[in-house]
């Protein structure tokens, strides 16, 4: 059949193809720090080359960087209850918590996690599934095994659930080991497996059957997990293998890889990154799976990596390494380890629908804390460091805050805060950064970002103690959560002692002031909380604080003598594992509502109760109206406004 045409038509045509060349066609969606041009990584020309890059790494010794376990910056902390206009899983409650995560719309790994009907959990290498609401009916649906790999964090999305570990090294049974085999799909070289670390292993798993999960990809990196990231459907994760050359081993230094048992390099050496100045000490893979199509995309660089920060459109890389002014090297000389030559190295990678790609690189001085000294925020990336080693006598450093452009240029900074302290700890929020820095007394200091060209301190506060991590309640108020101290009589710095909670209040910026303070139990009290902020559970509408806690105390009558300053301070005894509920409001501060404990009186020695042990509680959640506490050995359910126990559930 023909089709015909009429002179109207052909002028509408016409007419809509004009004003699609003088309009052009809509651009994409683009906002502040969303450019992505990838660009071009130098690269080794040889296998050859890179073998001479270690071994002048090796001989130089130059490089400070360690891989430590991690881990963006939107102006506020994503909230730990989930949008109720999200539903969770079929049949699931739409009013759950969720990850306390850095970077809203950036979830981060974790030992447990929640869809609002299901709990997902680790114990005993195995990941453990729990039906949990509605409570009538909750019950254990499976237990897996995990094919050798122990856990370490996970995933989880819709029907899809994704887990990190790793597997160790077994040395061949001629080479002084006991022969028993890999689980994983590795190559022995030589007949023994490098000495050079472990594998990484990620496995995903369909979970549309919660009684039987079902594995269907699994990849193994030689090499430490380092963190990941779930933007999407897309996991990114980086892995660090610390490779250094040995005379015997230089034709066997690239780290080997494996997909679905199909084992080969992690890439050849011409397709290996090397981004001046970091040394060529080790190896850094920044990889992606998409949880749908299983597509897996990476990039692998040479050097080291110490922290790392993730927004939407970005990772950041951060390294150490340590510079020398240009005088003659002594041979045999000790190196000095001196603030002013430590600076940290930052390479920015695009991320692109699990595509990886390189934008840039930038270097400030000093080290940095930890992911939270990080952000991005309308485009620019802005980082807290402290320079020198902070000792109880010497004052040798100072700290600083720099901001980059989106080509990682530094435009502004502020330095020599706060001289013989240290960071301990900081938050960007939007246009404001908090920074706490610490050694006798902790000055919590307001500082303005509105100008990135010009940070500039509004405020500062001090007072005893300090906050090893800061939360935002609102916009004028946070959390620091560190430790009580004591000024030591002799020597310049100060014996931590219980755990210190506080509210400030930072509405009036040049004048920021602490509205509430709480101290639980003495010297010895302790808190997963405080190096890991995935601990806290924190819910602003519900007025809920929840913390594992270890406490610690000291009996009355041993306690003025105990404190006495003249003296180190004894530790507590511990008296509790568990959690511990708050009610937190702004006008009253922080009320316990009560404790919750895996614990019973008769078992407390026999199980090892206290910090680390199988019935030591490491996280918190809620369902609904019910609170959920986790230990390795069981998970238990209480009531939220009672704190009543509902049920308990052990794990064999």
């Amino acid at each position: 059949m023909k089709t015909k045409f009429n002179i109207f038509s052909v002028a509408v045509v016409l007419a809509i193809l004009a004003i699609v060349l003088l309009v052009g066609f809509p651009a994409p969606e683009t906002g502040p720090g969303s450019e992505l041009d990838f660009k071009e990584i130098p690269r080794f020309e040889s296998y050859g080359a890179m073998l001479e890059a270690f071994k002048e790494a090796q001989a130089q010794g130059r490089s400070y960087g360690v891989m430590e376990a991690l881990s963006g910056g939107m102006p506020m902390a994503a909230t730990s209850m989930k949008n109720t206009e999200d539903a969770g899983s079929s049949d699931g409650s739409s009013d759950f918590s969720t990850t306390n995560v850095q970077v809203e719309g950036v979830d981060e790994a974790d030992i447990v996690k929640t869809d609002g009907k299901y709990i997902y959990n680790f114990s005993k290498g195995k990941l453990v599934i729990t039906d949990a609401y509605p409570i009538q009916g909750s019950r254990i649906v499976s237990s897996t095994e995990l094919n050798g790999a122990y856990p370490l964090e996970m995933f989880v999305s819709e029907d899809k659930l994704l887990i990190f570990g790793n597997i160790q090294w077994v040395y061949a049974e001629e080479n002084g080991g006991n022969g028993e085999p890999m689980p994983s799909s590795m190559i022995a070289r030589d007949g023994y497996y490098p000495y050079y670390g472990g594998t990484t292993v990620a496995q995903l798993y369909d979970i549309s059957d919660r009684s039987t999960p079902k594995l269907e990809k699994t990849l193994e990196f030689q090499g430490e997990y380092s963190t990941s990231r779930l933007i999407g459907k897309n996991a990114y994760f980086v892995v660090v293998n610390h490779r250094y050359y040995m005379e015997n081993n230089e034709d066997d230094i690239i780290p080997m890889m494996a997909d679905d048992g199909v084992v080969d390099k992690i890439a050849e050496a011409t397709d290996i990154g090397f981004i001046s100045p970091m040394p060529a000490e080790g190896f850094v893979t920044l990889a992606s799976i998409n949880l749908d199509s299983q597509e897996v995309q990476k990039e692998t660089i040479v050097g080291s990596v110490r922290n790392v920060f993730a927004s939407k459109n970005h990772i950041y890389l951060a390294g150490t390494v340590w510079t020398f002014p240009d005088i003659p090297i002594v041979e045999d000389a000790v190196r000095p380890i001196v603030g002013d030559f430590e600076t940290t190295v930052v390479n920015k990678f695009g991320l692109r629908d699990g595509e990886v790609g390189f934008v840039g690189q930038g270097s400030v001085p000093g080290h940095v804390l930890n992911q939270f000294s990080m952000d991005e925020f309308e485009g620019k990336f802005r980082v807290a460091t402290t320079s020198g080693q902070l000792s109880r006598m010497g004052n040798g450093t100072s700290n600083n805050i720099y901001v980059l452009d989106e080509e990682m240029t530094t435009i502004g900074k502020l330095e020599n805060l706060a001289p013989g302290e240290s960071i301990y700890s900081a938050r960007f929020m939007g246009k404001k950064a908090y920074l706490v820095t610490f050694k006798k007394v902790d000055p919590l200091f307001v500082i303005d970002m509105s100008v990135p060209t010009n940070p500039t301190v509004l405020g500062k506060l001090k007072i005893p103690g300090y906050s090893d991590y800061l939360h935002p309640i609102d916009e004028t108020h946070l959390i620091g959560l560190g430790k009580d101290t004591i000024e030591a009589a002799k020597g310049n710095f100060a014996w931590y002692q219980g755990i210190k909670m506080a509210i400030f209040d930072v509405s009036d910026v040049s004048n920021p002031i602490e509205m509430h303070k709480i101290i639980l139990g003495d010297r010895g009290t302790d808190s997963y909380a405080l190096r890991d902020h995935k601990a806290f559970l924190y819910n602003k509408e519900k007025e809920l604080l929840v913390l594992p806690i270890t406490l610690s105390e000291i009996p009355e009558e041993l306690k003025k003598a105990a404190q006495d300053k003249q003296f180190r301070p004894s530790y507590g005894e511990p008296v509790f594992q568990g959690a511990m509920v708050f009610k937190v409001t702004l006008g009253a501060g922080f009320q316990e509502r009560g404790r919750i404990t895996h614990v019973t009186p008769e078992d407390e020695l026999k199980r090892g109760s206290y910090y680390g042990g199988d019935y030591s509680v490491k996280r918190s959640l809620y369902i609904g109206n019910v609170l959920y506490t986790l230990s390795e050995n069981m998970l238990k359910a209480n009531a939220l406004d009672s704190l009543e126990e509902l049920k308990e559930f052990t794990f064999e």
